[in-house]
């Protein structure tokens, strides 16, 4: 599909650069023609009007550098005699070819005009006694006219070998955020129908169970099991409606003031028995007074995601660390725990469904609390992001101070 679109892209952009080309280079082609057709009838009105007709050539200037000499000549008709009078062309007197020319110049009846099968350009004027006949060649008008587009074809090829390069270049670019979506969207449905197929599973065995079994012998587990696979499913779909949400364009919540101080001493305090029964200390170092607009309930829910992973994921043992600055307009926020993680995962640490250790199984969740919190964060105009070194991993959430 991303090929398809790529190509259609390129087909699009191309297509209209062709068309405005041509447009301007149909524009130019009209214009240049005009001009050489105006300078050529003004050299037929000057071979007309002037005392010695017999001059041997009249030159005109089409710019500073280039000066042209069409060739030309007049001829005067009395009656059925007609004799050339001057030009430049030789030994045209008396030939049929001049018999030719008159007679199809004659038989338009029109003051000027073109003598096509000789590429000659006309002009008439009638003395009264005699009809004086000026005539140019126009072979020179069509060789500039082709030597000039030719030019300009080959400018207008080049054009496009070059922008069909910068199309490619920018097709690749524009689609790149489609791409990415897409490659998410697949893995986002390929890693929730992982997600749903085991309590799905473990459901249909204990009801199957359930129904097998008489009434006196239906042991509670299987309904506990049942009660505690659709409580999972049910988890897991508020998750994913929360990230649905969130990349909907639906506007976001009304902001109001809120004591990021307080939101963040609400979650240290709620997570300290958590800690304690993971067997592990919540240290919490919070400026007093912070304030931001936002969501106090998301706020605290951001918080909370963060101390559940760094409680989680800590090492064995290990101290967990909740912290709260200002610094300079902005307020940061930093969870961090023992333990380290490679380089190389941490960008993808708030993908959906991304768990940076795949052994931890099921006690790893759906992996969808970092994404809500990178959400979250994007919805308060701020920043989350994961810090790992020297043996301590530390999450850093950044948002703008009220002011």
């Amino acid at each position: 599909m991303i090929r398809k679109l790529r190509l259609k892209f390129v087909a699009i952009c191309m297509a209209l650069v062709a068309a405005v080309l041509a447009a301007v280079f149909l524009a130019v082609y009209l214009a240049m023609q005009r001009n050489i057709q105006d300078l050529s009838r003004q050299l037929l009105y000057r071979v007309i009007q002037q005392d010695d007709p017999r001059r041997p050539e009249i030159a005109i200037s089409l710019d500073r550098d280039r000066v042209v000499y069409l060739p030309y000549f007049t001829v005067n008709v009395w009656g059925s005699a007609a004799y050339v009078t001057g030009g430049t062309y030789r030994d045209l007197e008396n030939t049929e070819e001049l018999a030719a020319i008159l007679t199809d110049c004659l038989a338009q009846n029109r003051p000027e005009g073109v003598v096509r099968d000789y590429h000659l350009r006309y002009l008439r004027r009638n003395s009264g006694l005699y009809e004086r006949l000026a005539f140019v060649d126009m072979s020179m008008e069509q060789a500039m006219l082709r030597e000039m587009m030719g030019s300009y074809l080959f400018i207008g090829g080049a054009a496009l070998l070059l922008l069909l390069a910068v199309a490619v270049l920018l097709s690749w670019w524009a689609t790149r955020p489609v791409e990415r979506a897409w490659r998410q969207q697949r893995q986002f449905l390929s890693d929730a129908s992982h997600e749903l197929k085991t309590p799905l599973t473990v459901i249909l065995s204990n009801a199957e169970m359930l129904d097998a079994a008489s009434l006196e012998d239906r042991p509670a587990r299987w309904a506990d099991n049942i009660r505690s696979e659709a409580r999972r499913m049910k988890t897991l779909v508020e998750e994913m409606l929360t990230l649905a949400r969130a990349d909907s364009t639906a506007p976001a919540a009304v902001l109001g003031e809120v004591s990021l101080s307080e939101a963040a001493e609400d979650c240290a305090l709620a997570f300290e028995p958590v800690a304690f029964e993971a067997g592990k200390s919540l240290e919490y170092r919070l400026a007093e007074d912070v304030r931001v607009l936002g969501d106090g309930e998301k706020l605290r829910r951001l918080a909370s995601i963060l101390l559940d992973n760094a409680i989680k994921y800590g090492a064995p043992g290990g101290a967990v660390s909740l912290t709260l600055e200002s610094r300079e307009r902005q307020a940061a926020l930093t969870v961090s725990n023992p333990g380290e993680i490679p380089a190389e995962q941490l960008p993808r640490l708030f993908e959906r469904f991304y768990r940076a250790d795949a052994s931890r199984g099921e006690q790893s969740g759906f992996g969808l609390g970092l994404s809500i919190a990178a959400a979250i964060a994007r919805e308060h105009r701020g920043t989350l992001r994961a810090e790992s070194a020297d043996g301590v991993t530390r999450f850093v959430f950044t948002l703008p101070l009220k002011r």
